[in-house]
Formats: structure tokens, sequence, C-alpha cells
């Protein structure tokens, strides 16, 4: 008895740990999108999250950590969208590399519509020390997987193809997110795709 019931208290403290640490990096992601890196603070963060400073600084080092921890939970879920949709696109019958390609990027593009408000964040730069290297290295492993998925070793031009298309999704990300409304903001990834596609020379995904 007296171990389930340790077990039920440990349990009870991991789900309260969980929560905080979700509630702080919720409140975390206004603070970030309301006022960026720079003007954001310690003090809203927490009183946004019905939290204590103590304990943001038991579950994150400081304002960094909560914004490296923010953009990494967005990188993961904007590469589950993209490989969401290459899946499904495979199950339905897609086998050319480029256009499995496309879907992913579609996805991603809508992905950057769908969390604006840190896309906005991101990709306007103005994160913590060390953050650009970060962005970078995300960038290059990007491109890698990319190189993978449309298979250009043999390509003349292969690896130039890839970090060309990378670059265009990467800005037009940027695009997609600052627009004003969901129409314009599908229309102009639809359109990007368009634009990707005739790079790649290969046929519009649907």
């Amino acid at each position: 008895m007296a171990d389930v019931a340790s077990r039920n208290a440990t349990d009870r403290g991991a789900g309260r740990a969980r929560a905080t640490r979700a509630a702080l990096l919720a409140a975390a992601r206004e603070a970030f999108a309301a006022g960026g890196f720079a003007d954001a603070n310690i003090t809203d963060v927490v009183a946004r999250a019905g939290a204590s400073v103590g304990s943001l600084y038991h579950h994150f080092g400081g304002k960094a950590d909560l914004y490296l921890a923010l953009f990494e939970d967005y990188q993961i879920r904007q590469e589950q969208r993209a490989a969401d949709a290459v899946r499904k696109a495979r199950a339905d019958g897609t086998q050319d590399s480029m256009q499995l390609w496309l879907v992913g990027a579609k996805a991603y593009l809508l992905g950057c519509w769908e969390e604006r408000d840190l896309a906005r964040v991101f990709l306007d730069g103005g994160g913590p020390p060390g953050f650009e290297l970060i962005a970078r290295r995300r960038y290059r492993e990007w491109v890698r997987v990319n190189a993978v998925l449309l298979n250009t070793d043999d390509e003349p031009l292969g690896e130039t193809l890839v970090v060309v298309l990378t670059s265009v999704v990467a800005e037009a990300g940027r695009e997609v997110a600052i627009q004003e409304s969901e129409e314009t903001a599908v229309r102009l990834a639809e359109e990007f795709v368009e634009l990707l596609s005739r790079i790649g020379k290969a046929p519009t995904a649907t």
C-alpha cells in the first residue's frame, strides 16, 4: 500500500510539473509574441502563467531557455506537419520525390500561418545570444533532410538545388506568417509552392 501511495504521489507531482512547464511555455509564447525577446520579462511570464519565479528557474534557466524551448517545440511540430503530409501523399500513391517534397513544403508553409505568432517571433530574429547559430544548425539539418527526400545526389547541381529550395521555403514562411488573413496566407503559400515546382521542374503538388 505504501508503494502504491508513493507512486501515486510521484505521478501527481510529475503531472503538476508538466502542467507548470506547459503554462510557463504558453505564457512565454504570449510574451514573446507581444514584444519580442528583448522586451519580454520574467515577471510578466510568471504572472501570465500563474506561477512563481522559482518554478520558472526550476524548469528553465531563464528567459533565453524559454525562448529556445519554444523554438525547439515549434520546429518539431513543423517537421511533424511536413512528415505527416508526405506520409499521407505516399499512402495516396504519390511516388515522385519532388512532388512529395512539395507536399511537405506546403504543409510547412500552412504551419507558419497556423502558428504565425511564433513564426513571426523566430523569423524576425532578435533572439538570445547564440540563437543565430542554433537556427543556422537547424537550417543545415533541414537541408540535409530535404536532400534525402529529394534524392538529388546524382543530379547536376543537386546540392545547390536543395539549398535554393530550402532557402525559398524559409523566406516564404516569413511572408506567409505576416499576412493579415487566412485567405491571403493560403493563396500565397500555394503560389510559393507553384514557384518551387517550377524551380524543381516538377508538376505542382495538389
